[in-house]
C-alpha cells in the first residue's frame, strides 16, 4: 500500500474572509455540516465560496462504516425541529442557487428520519422558491414509506450513495447496510416519480478493480442512476480503512468518461470529488437544465 500523499492528493488550506463568514453563520444557528464532522478535505475551498453541505438529525451516527469519518454511538438525540427554519436560514443567508442535505443514518427512529428530511426540503423551498434542493438520503433500512416521503418533498436530486463495489460491501459498511438494499434504494426512488434527477457516488483506492467499478456503474444505470461522482477514498483515521491505493488523475478521467459511454447524463470524477462536491455545477449542466425544466415548481 502507499503511505504517503501522491502531488496531486494535496490541498492548500485557503481560510480568507468568505470562509469566516460561511464559518460564523454555521455555528451561530447551531448546524453541523459534512465538510466538519465527516473531515471533508474540500471544506476551506467550499466554505471559501460560502457553500456547505448540511448534515441533518444530529451529528453522530447509528452506524459505524469503516470508511467515514462521522462520529457513531447510540446516545441519538431526538430530531431539532427547529433546524429545517435555520437550514432555510442558512441557504438564504448564503445566497445558494443549490442547497445539499445530508444526514447521519438513524436506525433508532421508526422513519429513519424521513420526515425531518422532508420538512427541511420544503422549508428552503418556502423561504427561496428558485433555489433547488439536493437530499443525498441514508437507505432508511430500504422502507418504501420512507423514501417516499423524502421524494414526495419535492427534492430536484435524489441521491443515495453506494459508496463502493458489490466485493467490499461487507468489509467497507455497517453490517446493516448492503449493496442490493442501496440500489433498491435508488431505483424506489426512480418509480416514485420521475422528475427528481437519481444521482450516487462511490469511491476509488478501496482495492476495487476497474471491471468492479465498471459493474458497479452498470447496476446504477440498471436501478435508475442518472448522475455519478467518484472520488479518491482518504482515510479519516488510523481507526479507518487503509487506503489501499491512491488513484492516478488520468484513470479518474478514464472513470468519468466510462461514465458517460455507459449513459449516465451526467459524471465527474477526481481525486477530490465527493458526492456534494460542486454539486452546484450538475444544475447548471445541460443535462439538469433539460431533466429539470418540465419539472421545476409551479
Amino acid at each position: 500500500m502507499q503511505k504517503r500523499f501522491p502531488a496531486w492528493i494535496r490541498q492548500k488550506w485557503n481560510t480568507q474572509e468568505d470562509f469566516a463568514f460561511t464559518k460564523a453563520l454555521v455555528e451561530e444557528l447551531n448546524l453541523h455540516t459534512v465538510c466538519q464532522s465527516a473531515r471533508c478535505p474540500n471544506q476551506a475551498e467550499c466554505w471559501q465560496r460560502r457553500t456547505a453541505t448540511f448534515l441533518i438529525l444530529g451529528n453522530v451516527c447509528s452506524r459505524s462504516c469503516r470508511f467515514c469519518g462521522v462520529r457513531h454511538g447510540q446516545a441519538l438525540q431526538a430530531p431539532d425541529a427547529t433546524e429545517p427554519a435555520k437550514i432555510a436560514t442558512a441557504a438564504a443567508t448564503l445566497g445558494l442557487a443549490h442547497v445539499v442535505l445530508t444526514s447521519v443514518t438513524r436506525d433508532d427512529l421508526p422513519d429513519g428520519g424521513a420526515a425531518h428530511f422532508a420538512a427541511c426540503i420544503r422549508a428552503v423551498h418556502a423561504r427561496s422558491p428558485e433555489t433547488t434542493v439536493e437530499a443525498l438520503t441514508p437507505d432508511f433500512g430500504g422502507d418504501e414509506r420512507s423514501i417516499g416521503a423524502v421524494i414526495d418533498a419535492g427534492p430536484e436530486v435524489f441521491a443515495h450513495n453506494i459508496e463502493t463495489v458489490r466485493r467490499l460491501y461487507a468489509d467497507v459498511r455497517d453490517h446493516r447496510a448492503h449493496y442490493a438494499r442501496s440500489l433498491d434504494v435508488l431505483r424506489i426512488a426512480r418509480a416514485r416519480d420521475p422528475k427528481p434527477i437519481i444521482k450516487s457516488a462511490c469511491m476509488a483506492g478501496l482495492g476495487e478493480t476497474d471491471a468492479e467499478i465498471r459493474e458497479t456503474l452498470e447496476d446504477l444505470l440498471a436501478a435508475g442512476c442518472e448522475a455519478i461522482a467518484i472520488g479518491q477514498y482518504l482515510r479519516p483515521t488510523r481507526d479507518h480503512r487503509e487506503v489501499m491505493e491512491f488513484v492516478e488523475p488520468d484513470r479518474f478521467a478514464a472513470y468519468e468518461q466510462l461514465a458517460r459511454n455507459l449513459g449516465f447524463g451526467f459524471a465527474v470524477a477526481g481525486p477530490f470529488v465527493r458526492s456534494s462536491y460542486r454539486s452546484a455545477e450538475m444544475m447548471q449542466s445541460e443535462f439538469a437544465r433539460e431533466r429539470l425544466a418540465p419539472a421545476r415548481r409551479k
